[in-house]
């Protein structure tokens, strides 16, 4: 923009761009006045900075205005560096953008509070084109200073989730993490929650028309910034859309283990926490989480991870409902999934069911719903005399009675190790 008339705005016929010269440095000093007083993020700086620093950019502003009006032009990028380079510093110091934005603005309500009392009826219009031009002026500032900032968070971003990407590659490799934890800024908590987590898709990722990689990100996002919002403390994540793992600093010291006496089991309030937590995240995400959950001190994450996942494995092939789950919820289905002649002997005995989907179906339904015979039939959309059919259908061609007291411990133990996953 070239404007040679903004030379002629006139306040009191007195041209603006001088009246702002002239006074440049005592209307930085109000505007430094102004900060310290209606923002807290900058009453929080220290006096010497006030002094220099912030002091220097409120005058290179009101001077580089009133170069506008003299010039007619709009400031470009090299006359704009002083404000991105002073939102650096803010986005360094850790001040919310918010603050930094209401700087900008504040500093132009006290020039024009300044020019106020020198204007007269007849200035009408000149009001009117300052106004304008000094709009256009706080876009350029205001694009500045928030590029400047994201610029510097970007940086700071980077390092920051560098150095805690390697302090959990350590803890998950079962190496001294001390020394990572230090460059991460992060104080090693005494236990850490270990969450293994399996996402469901949202509706969005399998809806026609709809990119299936930005719902995902979407809900990528929704999952981290809630699971953030419940912990106090750095959250160290390796999530992707289908899930991952996730290691929550656990406050206090150790009190010895979960109700059940388990290596690494989560005290029931925990529990019923982490329930809370997972409810949360499946609300915002618009997805269902199944997770294992296990405690674990620094030196025994690796361990603790590979227990997580095992319990949440477990707990899916099982055909438990989404949510949280301890060793302890499902104590026997993972003893009866461990590798050995056992888990094959028992898998076996429901051999003669491979191939036929509606009663495997139908014998998982059966037994997760309890042995409730109507609840079963809810749950799979059929009569209760087609579920009833089907059962003696799998008694038939297994010699297994699952409506039976005597054959229902078997016919348990043998579903839970055909649905044992391979890498069990």
């Amino acid at each position: 923009m070239t404007d040679p008339h903004l030379a002629d705005i006139s306040f009191g016929g007195v041209p603006v761009h001088r009246q702002l010269s002239a006074n440049a440095r005592d209307l930085a000093r109000r505007v430094v006045d102004e900060l310290v007083g209606q923002l807290p993020a900058y009453g929080a700086l220290p006096s010497e900075e006030l002094r220099n620093e912030t002091m220097r950019v409120a005058y290179q502003s009101i001077h580089g205005f009133a170069e506008v009006l003299r010039t007619g032009e709009l400031p470009g990028r090299e006359r704009l560096a002083v404000i991105r380079e002073a939102a650096a510093h803010r986005a360094e110091e850790g001040l919310m953008l918010d603050s930094v934005i209401s700087a900008y603005h504040l500093g132009a309500q006290v020039v024009i509070d300044t020019l106020a009392p020198s204007v007269r009826p007849q200035d009408v219009q000149d009001v009117l084109a300052l106004n304008r031009v000094l709009m256009q002026y706080l876009q350029r500032v205001t694009a500045a200073g928030v590029g400047g900032y994201f610029q510097e968070r970007q940086a700071a971003f980077g390092v920051e989730h560098f150095a805690q990407q390697a302090l959990l590659e350590a803890l998950l490799a079962g190496s001294p993490a001390r020394e990572a934890a230090d460059r991460a800024g992060i104080a090693l908590p005494a236990r850490f929650l270990v969450l293994s987590l399996a996402v469901d898709a949202h509706p969005d990722e399998r809806t026609p028309g709809v990119d299936p990689v930005i719902a995902g990100r979407r809900k990528l996002r929704r999952l981290r910034m809630e699971l953030e919002r419940h912990v106090s403390g750095v959250v160290l994540s390796a999530l992707s859309v289908d899930g991952g793992l996730a290691l929550l600093p656990v406050p206090g010291e150790p009190t010895g283990e979960g109700a059940a006496g388990l290596p690494g089991d989560v005290p029931e309030a925990m529990a019923e926490w982490v329930d809370g937590v997972l409810g949360h995240m499946m609300r915002v995400s618009g997805a269902t989480i199944t997770a294992g959950i296990v405690i674990a001190a620094p030196d025994g994450v690796r361990n603790g991870a590979r227990l997580a996942d095992d319990v949440r494995k477990v707990a899916q092939a099982v055909g438990r409902p989404p949510g949280p789950y301890r060793l302890t919820d499902v104590v026997l289905e993972y003893q009866l999934t461990r590798p050995g002649p056992a888990l094959a002997q028992l898998s076996s005995l429901l051999a003669p069911l491979a191939g036929k989907p509606d009663l495997l179906a139908t014998l998982r339904a059966y037994l997760s719903s309890g042995m409730d015979r109507r609840g079963a039939a809810e749950r799979l959309s059929v009569h209760p005399n087609t579920l009833d059919y089907r059962l003696r259908r799998i008694t038939a061609l297994t010699g297994l009675d699952a409506t039976r007291p005597a054959d229902l411990a078997r016919v348990q133990a043998a579903m839970a190790a055909y649905d044992a996953p391979d890498s069990l």
